[in-house]
């Protein structure tokens, strides 16, 4: 008895040691193919800011599965990497890839942060103009400008007209980069803008010329708007009520309710009181035949 007992807990603790065994032997290869399917990725050991050259102590190692790997990351930290200007800015522990970097060579500041074929032009801007100091560095506007019309246009009035459209602002005062809490309003005096070249002789002409205001847009609203612009007439000619969109992307396409105006009645004064001027409704014409009765000829009206 006492024999069968110890062959018992013989086999128990040989099948326990086989099935830890194999459990161990499990997880040592699984293990051994999760690292063998890790890469090493350079990320930001800290944030970056735009426009700042990245050196050694800003970055760091680390390891990322092959398969969620980002394009274009960096395995070494390098001379392929330091030294080289950020176009946008790097959080922490975020990949830093290609896309995010200015070409070799680049100087660092606000002019490794414009694209190729265009430029960077600043203009003076109040709390009016700025909308308040929520103007930052990312946001589009749109360049509405007050002028007077030229000698010999046939127009005295002056005129206010949109002349560029969906401009990115680069720049709010000397910070290229948004802060951090972008709820806070930030009071500068000028802005820099991302333009073409003909949209910099635009702009200039409209900045000596007349007043300039900027107008804040979506950032996914990037259409084109055709305008005939405005001046004293069509200012007091009235504007009609139109529904006011729920915020973001989809407000603008719900279905707008069409607002009408009901006709008020025409009134004239009689002996100083007011009477109702209505216009009589013709009765509707019945239908007839004309009958001939020798020489006579006349009409009979159907009921």
């Amino acid at each position: 008895m006492r024999n069968k007992k110890l062959i018992i807990a013989v086999f128990a603790a040989i099948a326990f040691g086989l099935i830890a065994a194999v459990s161990v032997y499990r997880y040592l290869a699984s293990a051994q193919a999760y690292t063998r399917n890790l890469s090493n990725v350079v990320v930001a050991k800290t944030e970056i800011p735009v426009g700042s050259r990245i050196i050694a102590e800003w970055v760091e190692v680390a390891q990322f599965p092959r398969n969620y790997t980002p394009e274009g990351t960096f395995h070494k930290i390098d001379e392929n990497l330091i030294g080289r200007v950020a176009v946008t800015r790097i959080a922490a522990h975020e990949p830093i890839t290609e896309g995010r970097l200015a070409p070799i060579g680049s100087a660092g500041g606000l002019s490794s942060v414009i694209p190729e074929g265009f430029r960077a032009m600043t203009v003076k801007v109040d709390d009016v103009v700025g909308v308040s100091g929520f103007i930052m560095p990312g946001t589009l506007v749109d360049v509405v400008v007050v002028i007077s019309p030229p000698q010999g246009a046939g127009q005295q009035d002056r005129v206010s007209k949109i002349v560029l459209q969906n401009i990115k602002v680069l720049a709010s005062g000397q910070n290229i980069d948004k802060p951090k809490n972008e709820k806070e309003a930030e009071r500068v005096k000028s802005v820099t803008l991302q333009v073409t070249p003909e949209q910099a002789e635009k702009l200039a002409l409209a900045s000596t010329e007349g007043q300039l205001q900027l107008v804040m847009r979506n950032s996914v609203d990037q259409g084109d708007e055709a305008t005939p612009g405005a001046n004293k007439s069509s200012l007091l000619s009235g504007e009609r009520a139109k529904p006011v969109p729920d915020p973001g992307l989809n407000g603008g396409n719900a279905p707008k309710p069409v607002v009408t105006r009901r006709p008020r009645p025409r009134m004239a004064s009689v002996a100083n009181a007011a009477v109702k001027v209505t216009t009589p409704v013709p009765a509707p014409a019945r239908p007839s035949i004309e009958v001939i009765e020798g020489a006579k000829k006349r009409n009979v009206d159907f009921p």
